[in-house]
């Protein structure tokens, strides 16, 4: 009951920052700056503070390097198979990419470290690290294929090279790899910090959404929802479990990929020919049908 109660807190968060927009509260300006809080600062904080005291051998291990790619290789042809006769090449490669390409930044680390204990916390963060290595370049390809659009590889990579996130990351493994000491005062105001990552990022997320009604295709966003929700953490729970990992990497593992479709994919559509009011709809129905889905696989998981 605990479990449900807190992800309807969430999906109530979500709606609240979706009303809040419809309402004139969070515009464009004000929504850029709460994004920026969360990107900027809280998830980075969460992201150090689950990681600067544990060596990276503790953590990652070569069987969830693998068992990540797979799934999201995985997934990515069950969904390109999917969707393959979409006339509209705009709305049949945002179908593709967001049956994939999971929130594992704004909801998954944040919601991974307010349900299960610190060490789940790092892997989930470490997840974070080489699955965005994996989505990121994948979805701008897929993107890029269909579209028939072009972007420049060098801001892809060097967008990745200065994600904040990821930047946070990367300190982190370093300082816990190597014991490097860190003042309890330094670590307090992170945690202090780290507790507003995931609300900040649902009030964005919410308030992230272009939805139009009218123009919904059912069928579309119905596909995408299941191979996103059901058919990903399906196959996360399979591959995961023929690799035999622990049981903290197979939790982190599965919630994280089990994750509804980040909104970036709605970013990326727009700069790379999708279709962006598809793709915002979808983020919408995914984030909502995860609170079920998310429920079960967390009390399956305990």
């Amino acid at each position: 009951m605990e479990v449900l109660l807190r992800l309807l807190a969430l999906l109530g968060l979500l709606l609240v920052g979706t009303g809040l927009r419809t309402v004139g509260i969070l515009g464009a300006n004000r929504t850029k700056r709460l994004n920026a809080a969360a990107y900027y600062v809280a998830l980075p904080a969460l992201v150090f503070v689950a990681t600067y005291d544990r060596a990276i051998s503790s953590i990652v291990s070569l069987e969830l390097f693998v068992g990540v790619i797979v799934v999201l290789l995985g997934t990515a042809a069950v969904a390109w198979s999917v969707h393959r006769n979409r006339t509209s090449s705009a709305r049949r490669s945002v179908a593709v990419v967001q049956s994939y390409h999971s929130n594992i930044g704004y909801l998954g680390v944040p919601l991974i470290a307010a349900t299960f204990d610190d060490r789940v916390t790092a892997i989930a963060s470490a997840i974070l690290g080489f699955g965005s290595l994996v989505q990121v370049p994948l979805t701008v390809s897929i993107l890029v294929l269909i579209n028939g659009t072009s972007t420049r590889v060098r801001d892809q990579v060097w967008n990745l090279a200065t994600n904040p996130v990821l930047l946070a990351l990367l300190i982190g493994i370093v300082i816990g790899s190597f014991g490097i000491p860190v003042h309890g005062t330094i670590v307090v105001g992170l945690d202090a910090l780290a507790a507003l990552a995931l609300p900040l990022a649902l009030l964005c997320v919410g308030a992230s959404l272009d939805l139009d009604l009218p123009d919904v295709d059912p069928f579309a966003t119905g596909s995408v929802t299941v191979v996103k929700v059901a058919a990903m953490p399906v196959l996360a729970w399979l591959v995961f479990t023929l690799l035999a990992v622990d049981s903290d990497t197979f939790t982190a593992a599965v919630i994280m990929l089990a994750m509804p479709t980040a909104v970036s994919t709605y970013v990326f559509a727009g700069e790379l020919g999708g279709d962006e009011r598809f793709a915002s709809l979808n983020v919408f129905v995914t984030t909502v049908a995860s609170v079920a889905s998310l429920f079960v696989l967390i009390a399956l998981l305990g």
